[in-house]
């Protein structure tokens, strides 16, 4: 990804963000590049150390499960 800023021939021609909103744009940049860097460290460790054996791996059943289950917990009780 760059992080270089856009060209200065397109920023005169655009509207300016609030504060806030500006503010808000950033975090999720920041939020974006630190999740893609975590993904690529574990696309880099696979390159380097191979797949995890079978053993050390958790199904794909109990993790679909586990996170059905966390979503459940947030959703508000129905009387």
């Amino acid at each position: 990804m760059s992080e270089q800023p856009a060209p200065e021939a397109d920023i005169g021609s655009r509207q300016p963000l609030e504060p806030a909103a500006a503010d808000a744009v950033r975090a999720y940049a920041a939020k974006t590049r630190e999740t893609a860097d975590q993904f690529a460290a574990v696309l880099e460790d696979l390159a380097e150390n191979g797949l995890p054996s079978v053993d050390d791996c958790t199904p794909w059943e109990d993790l679909r499960e586990t996170h059905l289950a966390r979503l459940a917990g947030k959703r508000p009780a129905v009387a």
